[in-house]
């Protein structure tokens, strides 16, 4: 027992000593041998003596102090209580920590079984009484003592003097020093304790942090897009300032009655320990838990993405700031997880890190909060450790997709790229367009958040591009290359499971898609999308009000998008202009001219086995059939089974049937002669 309790509950011992005495010389019945049951008083005389001796009957005890520097004089200045809550206080507590007290207040009570104090037994050692009706206000609900959480009276259907007093057992290891645990309703809740000069810290601390840090009890609404990113530069700042830091993670699936018992708890937890509260994210509805912490007196910092309501937290001050530099506190965080990995060496190794590989540019188009990128940077050791080789850049994709993998399978196909640029056959200016893409994904951040580049009206900081031309040329390979160069998975919409013949439910199934795409990192794919992103049109019927309904609600949508979305299209002008002018970029794919048709085959028997008229063949082929690249790769396909067939190598016969076979399921007419051909 610390010496500062110790003495309150020696103090507290006279007393009982002294009432002890005074209930015995007023009724001589007290000294039956079976007073309290078989406490008599003598009994009660030696346990209330112990070492320091008793008082007289007229003597009183002093009730604490609470202006001191001692944990019982913090606790009264940090929860506001008054001489009398402290000294029912340490009543209260005396049998957790004396078992002496158990058979005096079994005494006192008249029934040994009753080891309590009750309402009654500790205003009686007060020097007061249950008449009194200030003291009694000390045991109302809203009144420091139970408001706090620092006491529980127990026995509701007894009257209100009877009724035992108990003082929570985390209230009482904080009296006595100690702090070194949560309280156990807080275990398996969602809430970490981080001590200053402890390993949790995971960033540095932020100018952002140090601002907090230094206002003292305030609480402060940090909008990030991505949470877990710049809130760890304010944790930070917090344990540099040597502030604990209770970080709060609420669980969407607990009752009202469990979430209002852990927030009770977690406010007392933060009272005792003068922490601060990070909550990440903000539950569903958070006025109750926002209007707890505001009235806590510690700082408080809410992450989440929508505004703050002042009805949250009416009686206290709520700042709502924006959070700055996301995508360099996301950075920052990747070169501490993974900047001292084993790499494999390679050409493009990062300036600092000695990675094989540019890390901030694999990184860049990931979205991922601070929690996400430690568990992919984990996963990426892990998976290069059970490999046997060095850290990779298809470590760190693979982890990061596989840790921000989206919901959306119910809705659209998931693409796991297996192409790069080198497997598109374009002219410069649309391939440079779609290394542009990739830039403008990567670097997103930068331009419109930190550069401010972004107009307002709520516009998002999505990436949305068309790419438009003939069937087959290449449109829907394009969107899988831009995935795959950015490491993340592409998912192209069903258009059967989105569009809905009821009024409204198309947008509804979109607007599903849309969110869940804004919240991870993917690719998204309108295949064929003038079917959803059509012209808008002159309202001759009900049916043309709705359309031109759905119309402007994906106007409106793709302004606060945020995701990365390719819409391909095989007739550019069935796209509404409005459309057209909310979109990046508009990449034309050209049918391919007979240069590129010869790249074309080669690509795609790339890995195949030929013979040796194969070559001459492709040339000739390329310059009779004027074929797209898709029906290119259904030819290709043609011969390999063809060869298959026979067990053999791919022939020139067999491309020239492949070759045939598309003309005639496109319905054109097949060329009969061959032409001569000459190098």
């Amino acid at each position: 027992m610390s010496g500062e309790v110790r003495g309150l509950v020696e103090t507290l011992r006279t007393r009982v000593a002294a009432l002890v005495d005074t209930r015995g010389a007023a009724d001589p019945t007290m000294d039956d041998p079976l007073r309290g049951m078989y406490v008599s008083g003598d009994t009660a005389r030696r346990i209330a003596a112990g070492p320091r001796g008793a008082a007289g009957p007229d003597e009183r005890v002093p009730l604490p102090e609470t202006g001191g520097t001692d944990r019982i004089g913090t606790l009264a200045r940090t929860f506001g209580l008054s001489p009398l809550d402290a000294h029912i206080l340490v009543t209260a507590l005396a049998p957790d920590v004396d078992r002496g007290f158990e058979a005096l207040y079994g005494y006192l009570n008249d029934d040994v079984g009753r080891r309590r104090a009750t309402m009654a037994l500790a205003l009686d050692l007060a020097g007061t009484g249950p008449f009194d009706p200030a003291a009694r206000d000390r045991f109302h609900p809203a009144a420091p003592l139970r408001s706090g959480g620092l006491l529980d009276i127990e026995e509701e259907d007894r009257p209100l003097p009877g009724r035992a007093l108990r003082v929570p057992e985390r209230v009482v290891a904080h009296l006595l020093g100690d702090d070194g645990r949560l309280d156990g309703r807080l275990l398996g809740a969602g809430v970490e304790l981080l001590a200053p000069g402890g390993t949790a810290a995971v960033a540095g601390p932020s100018a952002l942090g140090v601002r907090v840090a230094a206002a003292g009890p305030v609480t402060v609404h940090l909008r990030e897009r991505t949470p877990g990113t710049v809130v760890d530069g304010v944790v930070a700042a917090l344990l540099a300032a040597g502030r604990p830091v209770l970080r709060h993670r609420p669980e969407a699936d607990r009752s009202p009655e469990a979430t209002a018992l852990v927030t009770a708890t977690l406010v007392r937890e933060a009272r005792l320990r003068g922490a601060a509260v990070v909550v990440e994210p903000l539950p569903e509805r958070p006025g109750p838990l926002v209007r707890a912490l505001a009235s806590s007196g510690t700082p408080v910092v809410l992450v989440g993405g929508d505004a703050p309501d002042p009805l949250w937290a009416p009686d206290a001050q709520l700042i709502a700031l924006d959070a700055p530099s996301e995508a360099a506190a996301a950075g920052d965080l990747w070169e501490r997880e993974l900047g001292g990995a084993e790499t494999r060496p390679g050409p493009d190794a990062g300036p600092d890190l000695g990675l094989g590989f540019d890390l901030a540019e694999a990184t860049a188009a990931y979205r991922l909060g601070g929690e996400q990128i430690r568990r992919a940077a984990r996963a990426a050791r892990a998976l290069a450790a059970f490999e046997g080789t060095g850290l990779t850049l298809a470590h760190v994709q693979r982890s990061a997709r596989l840790v921000s993998a989206p919901l959306l399978d119910s809705r659209a196909r998931r693409v796991r790229p297996a192409v790069g640029f080198a497997d598109l056959v374009l002219p410069t200016e649309p391939m440079e367009m779609l290394h542009e893409l990739t830039g403008r994904a990567r670097h997103r951040d930068r331009v419109l958040g930190e550069w401010r580049l972004r107009t307002g009206g709520g516009r998002g900081r999505g990436v949305v591009a068309l790419f438009a031309g003939e069937s087959g040329t290449g449109k829907t390979l394009g969107a899988e290359v831009v995935a795959g160069e950015l490491g993340l998975d592409l998912y192209v919409v069903d258009l059967s499971s989105v569009v809905d013949k009821y009024v409204g439910e198309t947008e509804k199934n979109l607007e599903r898609i849309f969110a869940e795409v804004d919240r991870t990192d993917c690719v998204l794919l309108f295949d064929e999308a003038d079917a959803v992103f059509g012209k808008r049109s002159e309202v001759k019927s009900s049916h043309d009000r709705y359309a031109n309904l759905e119309s402007a609600y994906l106007l409106q949508r793709l302004e606060s998008f945020d995701g990365i979305a390719v819409l391909t299209t095989n007739l550019r002008a069935n796209i509404d202009e409005a459309f057209t002018r909310r979109l990046d970029l508009v990449v034309d794919f050209p049918f391919p001219d007979a240069e590129q048709r010869i790249a074309l085959w080669r690509s795609c028997l790339a890995g195949v086995p030929c013979e040796a008229d194969v070559d001459e063949e492709i040339t000739r082929c390329a310059r009779e059939f004027e074929l797209a690249g898709g029906a290119i790769r259904s030819a290709s396909v043609t011969a390999g089974y063809r060869a298959a067939g026979r067990g053999s190598s791919v022939t020139g016969e067999d491309l020239r049937a492949g070759a045939r076979r598309e003309y005639l399921k496109a319905g054109r007419l097949v060329p009969t002669t061959r032409e001569p051909w000459s190098p």
